[in-house]
């Protein structure tokens, strides 16, 4: 086992993601040193980087496991996951979702993929001022926390990804397959919520055509 590694063990940080700043605290020195030790680990298959600067040490190494949500909360602070990879965490949908996506409020559009860890794709969205993290809530996932979409807002971000229109429950249904009842059980609270949320013609239109759907207009 290299040193480095052995100092996270023993520092207890071997469940979370670490930051470059947070090695460099670790061991001191000059940035030569940091880099060595970091390389070293990564050659030996002790250490992951999930993406430039940061690093995640391999399963075997772990006392808990690492939830894709925490790593991908990490990987873009501020980020929240939605669409398919929400939808799938709350049952919505009944698909097994390889790539974590999450939303993000500035920057660009990226996808980092690992073959240990997975794809993670962020992808940039605009809201009303304020708006961002509506109906957006704060999970703890083998004790360590993300921001998870809820089951509307991840729909509703899905429309805007995909650029869905509305094409009826039929879509939601059975192109979707999501659960009618799930759909009934919306509040006319996050309908309303979200129409503070999305700028566009098309989010506005379906949160519009889904109140009707349900009865609630």
């Amino acid at each position: 086992m290299t040193p480095l590694t052995k100092q996270i063990l023993q520092s207890g940080l071997s469940d979370r993601p670490l930051s470059t700043h947070q090695v460099r605290r670790l061991l001191g020195g000059s940035d030569a040193r940091l880099h060595g030790q970091v390389n070293r680990a990564l050659k030996a298959g002790e250490l992951i980087k999930p993406r430039r600067g940061l690093y995640v040490v391999n399963p075997p190494y772990r006392k808990q496991p690492l939830h894709p949500f925490v790593l991908a909360q990490q990987m873009s602070p501020g980020s929240y996951v939605s669409a398919e990879s929400a939808l799938g965490f709350h049952g919505w949908i009944p698909e097994s979702v390889h790539t974590v996506l999450s939303m993000t409020h500035g920057g660009k559009s990226v996808t980092y993929e690992s073959a240990q860890l997975g794809k993670f794709e962020f992808r940039r969205m605009t809201t009303h001022a304020g708006r961002f993290l509506e109906q957006v809530t704060r999970r703890e996932l083998h004790r360590q926390v993300a921001l998870i979409a809820e089951p509307l807002r991840a729909l509703l971000d899905l429309v805007y990804l995909r650029k869905l229109d509305w094409r009826g429950m039929d879509f939601l249904t059975e192109g979707l397959r999501i659960d009618e009842q799930q759909l009934r059980d919306i509040s006319e609270w996050e309908i309303a919520s979200l129409e503070a949320v999305y700028k566009r013609k098309r989010e506005q239109n379906f949160l519009s055509e889904l109140r009707r759907a349900l009865g609630r207009d």
